[in-house]
């Protein structure tokens, strides 16, 4: 994190809370992350079963996967009406059950400073790399450039929820396979019908 992270704890008592001390080490890593470096490729057989398991953790075995290939296809997704809110409350129902974890686990007040640190953090680390990839392919649309670049973000903000957690089974957690995703430099945008987007 920042050179001030998390300045109201001392390094002893950041110690003290193990999963906040590893979501402070998880946002120092996220520079090193090929943020949307393989956006439009084929999925090779690790994203595929990457983004299977995912689907098979949230509960949506029956889900096919969507690849996109271009930021055309890409924006019509994202904007696509027809979202599948069983997928949405899935995954809103696994961050309010971590964000309860994490607040067993340090002080409620703590938590939230940490995860709001983690927010901004997030957003920082993958604006540029959205903006460089859009203009790589010639795409000026600040709106979906945005929703890449929040998309991403909310993808760091669901991971570091595990770390802050102490998830013991987090490898297998929906939230850590989708950060796989990211972190394969894709854009899983989501289920739309019984559809999984992946850019």
């Amino acid at each position: 994190m920042a050179g001030n992270e998390f300045e109201f704890l001392d390094e002893a008592e950041l110690a003290d809370f193990p999963g906040l001390m590893a979501v402070s080490q998880f946002v120092r890593m996220l520079g090193g992350v090929p943020w949307f470096g393989g956006l439009g490729l084929e999925l090779d057989g690790r994203e595929e079963l990457l983004a299977e398991d995912y689907l098979l953790a949230l509960g949506f075995p029956e889900a096919r996967i969507a690849l996109i290939t271009d930021w055309e296809g890409a924006a019509d997704a994202a904007a696509n009406p027809e979202w599948n809110t069983d997928w949405w409350e899935a995954e809103e129902q696994a961050r309010v059950a971590l964000v309860a974890e994490a607040c067993m686990r340090a002080d409620e007040d703590t938590v939230m400073l940490a995860l709001t640190h983690l927010q901004n953090q997030a957003i920082e680390a993958v604006l540029e790399s959205a903006e460089l990839a859009a203009e790589a392919a010639g795409i000026e649309d600040e709106e979906l450039i945005r929703a890449a670049a929040g998309g991403a973000a909310q993808g760091i903000y669901q991971a570091g929820l595990l770390l802050a957690a102490e998830n013991d089974d987090d490898e297998h957690h929906a939230f850590a396979l989708k950060y796989r995703l990211f972190e394969s430099g894709r854009w899983p945008i989501g289920v739309v019908g019984n559809s999984f987007h992946i850019f």
